[in-house]
């Protein structure tokens, strides 16, 4: 069975989230194994796009608003999963040491 969102054909369900919301959550969020370059690559581009919706939604198109509103979310959860994976590392290499 196909799905379609409009006229895209969703291939995979990271796609139908994508075409769904409208926001690309990796973007956002980071992927775990990312360097610090792709890092800093991948928030400049956030940064673009967050100040692209924020405009556009400021201009009249609500769903651009909610849009930004989404992806401002997103950029406030990423400091918490870091600081998440970072003190069960932390755990981790504290307990093996023991």
């Amino acid at each position: 069975m196909r799905s379609y969102i409009g006229n895209q054909q969703v291939v995979g369900s990271e796609e139908f989230e994508e075409l769904a919301l409208g926001i690309d959550r990796a973007l956002f969020l980071g992927e775990p194994d990312e360097n610090g370059e792709e890092r800093a690559a991948r928030e400049a581009a956030a940064r673009d796009i967050l100040a692209d919706l924020i405009a556009q939604g400021e201009a009249g198109d609500e769903i651009a608003g909610w849009d930004a509103l989404y992806a401002e979310a997103l950029t406030h959860t990423v400091h918490f999963l870091n600081s998440s994976r970072t003190h069960t590392a932390q755990v981790s290499r504290a307990v093996e040491a023991a």
